[in-house]
């Protein structure tokens, strides 16, 4: 009995795969087995990158919100800690929003935990 093979199938996913590899430089782009590799690594550091870009965010948040409580004479730790102990239940998303667009509404919260 012949040897089956399914050509149509590994033409397919070769063809995805190196669609994928596509705006890679040299052999990375054309030749499969360079471009599945390249693309696998890829595609982890996708995975792994959705991860580390939601704690960069974060940090950055935690930045703008120093920056902005110690214009009014407060660290960062103990604006969160009064923020905390007054019950005034907003994220540091919104905060760090507020300390760059809107300096009066901040400056109007810090007043309230002070």
């Amino acid at each position: 009995m012949p040897r089956s093979v399914n050509a149509v199938a590994s033409k397919a996913r070769k063809k995805r795969v190196l669609k994928l590899a596509k705006g890679y430089w040299g052999k990375r782009k054309n030749v499969w087995t360079v471009a599945k590799n390249a693309v696998e690594k890829g595609l982890l550091y996708a995975y792994r990158d959705r991860k580390t870009k939601k704690r960069t965010i974060r940090a950055l948040w935690i930045q703008r919100i120093n920056a902005a409580a110690r214009l009014h004479g407060m660290a960062y730790a103990q604006f969160m800690g009064k923020l905390k102990q007054n019950n005034v239940d907003m994220d540091r998303k919104v905060l760090a929003d507020l300390a760059m667009n809107h300096p009066s509404a901040f400056e109007a919260i810090v007043q309230k935990v002070a």
